[in-house]
């Protein structure tokens, strides 16, 4: 069996977090990075939560390439404090006129389940709502994605409701959950903010 070396030579970029959560960091996306995403995103649960079409990683790469020169996406890599990657997050189609933004993330398999999505999650919407001019986050999942339904509402989304048959994956149709979180209400939060940590 080959042993895992995708954290040793990531961690041996000895990358500088530019945001920090309370136990995790996020550190800006990186072209070499794509080769973590193939990685998480080869995952079959991943595949199915986020009804993922698989892609080569020279694809993956070029995306990964363009994501870096939008001005109205910003990726990042989620870190631990010994700057092991462990996720990914971003704001998507910013509009800053409107003041808006889609958020994504995505966490390493054996990384799920610990409290760092959630983390890295309030870490985004600090910096969207504490550096960006945003008034309004969204996030669209499946319907069925119980964890990222239940890390979104503990990072303060609200359910707008059901696009309805959204979604094709695996040959079967699926509602798609939309939700966000308005500026008011991150204001109203009482948990502590990125820049007090």
């Amino acid at each position: 069996m080959a042993e895992d070396t995708t954290h040793e030579t990531t961690t041996e970029k000895n990358r500088r977090p530019c945001w920090r959560g309370r136990n995790v960091a996020l550190a800006p996306l990186d072209v070499d990075d794509a080769e973590l995403l193939y990685e998480w995103r080869s995952d079959p649960a991943a595949a199915h939560e986020i009804g993922i079409w698989p892609r080569p990683l020279s694809s993956l790469r070029e995306r990964v390439e363009g994501y870096i020169d939008d001005q109205n996406y910003d990726g990042f890599v989620v870190l631990l404090p010994d700057s092991t990657p462990i996720g990914y997050a971003a704001l998507t189609d910013q509009n800053i006129a409107d003041g808006t933004a889609e958020v994504l993330m995505m966490m390493a398999p054996q990384d799920r389940g610990r409290g760092h999505g959630t983390d890295a999650l309030d870490a985004l919407t600090d910096l969207a709502f504490g550096e960006l001019p945003m008034e309004r986050l969204q996030a669209v999942t499946h319907t069925d994605n119980a964890a990222a339904l239940t890390t979104l509402e503990k990072a303060g989304f609200v359910p707008e409701g059901v696009r309805r048959s959204a979604c094709l994956h695996r040959g079967r149709r699926y509602d798609l959950a939309v939700l966000s979180l308005l500026r008011a209400e991150w204001e109203a939060l009482t948990r502590a903010r990125s820049w007090d940590l």
